[in-house]
């Protein structure tokens, strides 16, 4: 397990500060900016913007087909129109207070206790060790939340037997038809 500080000195020596150019919330190639939510998350969004849950997730679009025609994919990821984050106005994310881990920690995130670092505009520039231990303690935080949820799936997964044929999304809360 990383600590604050050892993660703190690794993206301090990559360097970052977001550019705002707004290409992390852009599609630049096929899937590139989907942003895979899980149900607490959508919820905080939603209530930012006053929304429902379907008005600000969609279930994620990759999925998983079993023998007996049964389609499911896990969790959800934000609505986008048109190759762009549906929260992304004049640059800007109008839901930066209640904004997921993935686009908090964006272009970090950790494997295991690797930093993976995405392409991004904004690498090597320079970062304050304050912000780089903040960036740190959420990376941790973002990689609890995402092992919370995975063991959720799990269990859901373990305790539902899904109907041949069946259109779904699986959650740590349940798991939520699909039509169309």
């Amino acid at each position: 397990m990383r600590t604050i500080d050892s993660l703190a000195d690794e993206i301090a020596a990559t360097g970052f500060r977001c550019t705002g150019c707004g290409a992390c919330c852009s599609e630049v190639a096929g899937g590139s900016n989907v942003v895979m939510v899980a149900p607490v998350e959508v919820r905080a969004v939603a209530d930012a913007i006053g929304s429902t849950f379907a008005g600000v997730a969609e279930p994620y679009p990759e999925s998983v087909e079993t023998e007996d025609g049964t389609r499911y994919t896990f969790d959800w990821c934000l609505r986008r129109d048109g190759g762009r984050c549906l929260f992304l106005e004049g640059g800007r994310c109008s839901v930066y207070r209640a904004r997921p881990w993935i686009c908090r920690t964006y272009p970090f995130m950790l494997d295991g206790d690797r930093l993976i670092v995405s392409a991004c505009s904004g690498l090597g520039a320079e970062i304050s060790r304050e912000k780089a231990c903040l960036l740190a303690a959420l990376l941790i935080g973002r990689q609890e939340a995402e092992r919370v949820e995975e063991e959720g799936i799990r269990a859901v997964m373990a305790s539902t037997a899904m109907p041949p044929g069946t259109r779904a999304v699986v959650d740590s809360e349940g798991v939520w038809p699909v039509y169309g």
